[in-house]
């Protein structure tokens, strides 16, 4: 029997006329679900991470979505939690809330090797990210870092150092990436909130591909250091089960850090609260366009059959919807060519030893980075200013752009490209998602339904820049609406 067949034959998958909720206590319950149970007493952030603790035990052997546990760090910071909540004290809405983090992220005491074998693990960890930072100073319980493809450089989580990650839909497939273990971990229960980096499409790729939310907010609204070698394509963002999960992840890690030159001031008020939509038209005055192939994007009939059943759930929520498509054209030569010129710099300190150890495929993208010249890289960035200002003035119009979030469900895990492929590169199957990092706007993936195969599809709903707010709230009426959020995958010995 093939390695495929068995993990198949460990899940149930239904299609989407038939996912129930099938949601197994504390380590499905989301942010939100938890915060309000430690409220009322009812709950211990003990309990919580021990459930999630648990759930990896017995998940995460065939999912692989974590590459660094610390169960007794997780439990001494979930009793210390505790004891703030029990005397009404707790640092903020995350207080206690099981989180990963994503290994790229720096993370005092723990290393971060970014999915390579080149970084060497015994070295002083002194610093952490500063996104990693304010969810510690907000209480949240970090489990342990999550699994990248090396140096987050694809669309897949698979690296040299920690293996293939899996979708826990079925684990004969991709997770998706470069985010895939966070996104799965959150899909299997392994921890309601995940922090992870977004790229190219990083946290939308697995959120739609695991059935989860991912969201990328506006450039520079969530602070990095070091800076990203990707330049101002790398964005960070929440994975989560909910929109409102989300939200709450986002108002601890947003806000000014010195170390980001082009860090962006606090927002002026708390998402979780500015986003919530009420009433039975909550999106009602909203602008609306739907593009169900931007033009150019050739996409599976099941995939866009799904994602057009919600855009009506939108116009039913009040939206003004209108289908047409923006009128853009594909840049995927600008992208790759300030990603790829990316690669070659985050592996520029190399010695030819360690450049030995790269995984093939990266090391191939590594010497067309390092091909470009500063020409090519100027006329990338030209392209991507045009791209970013016709995109503003397509917002003076119309509040949001509707996409599917990918053409296509999860396929075959451990592969860059589909079976079949013509192409080899990731960037082949992702033109919904790095078309909004070279123009820095927020996009948010949702989840929709799912194929007949059982797979989860994702909605994408892209805003100006800056326009983080109303993004999220479609995405919070959307989800309210529907509850796909409420679908977990069947796990069965």
């Amino acid at each position: 029997m093939s390695l495929n067949r068995e993990l198949t034959d460990n899940f149930v998958v239904t299609d989407d006329l038939d996912v129930t909720r099938n949601r197994g206590g504390l380590a499905d319950s989301t942010a939100t679900e938890l915060v309000a149970a430690y409220r009322r007493g009812e709950v211990s952030p003990v309990e919580a991470t021990q459930a999630v603790l648990e759930r990896i035990d017995l998940r995460d052997n065939t999912v692989n979505s974590y590459c660094l546990r610390d169960d007794a760090f997780a439990l001494e910071e979930a009793r210390k939690s505790a004891e703030r909540w029990a005397v009404g004290e707790p640092y903020g809405p995350l207080d206690g809330v099981p989180t990963s983090v994503k290994d790229i992220f720096l993370t005092a005491g723990w290393p971060t090797l970014r999915g390579s074998r080149t970084i060497d693990p015994n070295q002083p960890w002194t610093v952490d990210a500063p996104a990693v930072a304010r969810i510690r100073e907000a209480g949240a319980v970090i489990v342990g870092k999550t699994t990248t493809p090396e140096f987050a450089w694809k669309g897949v989580t698979d690296s040299p150092l920690t293996g293939i990650t899996r979708n826990p839909w079925n684990p004969a497939t991709t997770s998706g990436g470069s985010s895939g273990g966070g996104a799965a971990a959150v899909a299997a229960g392994m921890g309601p909130l995940a922090l992870g980096t977004d790229g190219g499409g990083s946290v939308r790729i697995p959120g739609s591909f695991c059935g989860v939310v991912g969201y990328k907010a506006t450039y520079g609204a969530v602070p990095l250091y070091p800076s990203s070698p990707f330049g101002t394509l790398a964005h960070a963002g929440p994975m989560s089960r909910t929109v409102a999960d989300a939200a709450l992840l986002l108002d601890a890690i947003t806000g000014f850090d010195s170390r980001d030159w082009s860090a962006l001031p606090p927002p002026a008020r708390s998402y979780a609260e500015t986003t919530i939509a009420t009433g039975e038209r909550p999106l009602a005055g909203l602008r609306v366009a739907y593009s169900g192939t931007l033009g150019f994007v050739d996409v599976d009939p099941e995939v866009a059959r799904v994602v057009e059943r919600a855009v009506g759930v939108l116009a039913e929520l009040g939206a003004d919807v209108v289908a047409i498509d923006p009128g853009i054209v594909d840049e995927v030569w600008a992208f790759e060519c300030l990603w790829f010129a990316g690669a070659a710099k985050a592996t520029e300190h190399l010695t030819d030893q360690e450049r030995a150890l790269l995984e093939p495929a990266l090391a191939e993208i590594c010497a067309q980075g390092r091909a470009y010249s500063a020409q090519d890289y100027l006329e990338a960035t030209a392209r991507r200013m045009a791209l970013g200002v016709h995109m503003g003035a397509f917002h003076e119009t119309y509040d949001l752009l509707v996409t599917p979030t990918m053409p296509i469900v999860a396929f075959d895990a451990g592969a860059e490209v589909p079976p079949g492929s013509a192409h080899t590169r990731w960037t082949s199957w992702t033109p919904f998602t790095y078309p909004f990092n070279l123009t820095q706007q927020p996009a948010l993936s949702v989840p929709c339904g799912f194929s007949a195969t059982g797979m989860p599809i994702g909605m994408q709903i892209v805003g100006a820049r800056h326009d983080d707010v109303r993004v999220l709230r479609a995405g919070r009426a959307y989800e309210d609406a529907t509850g796909w959020w409420m679908r977990t995958p069947r796990w069965e010995r």
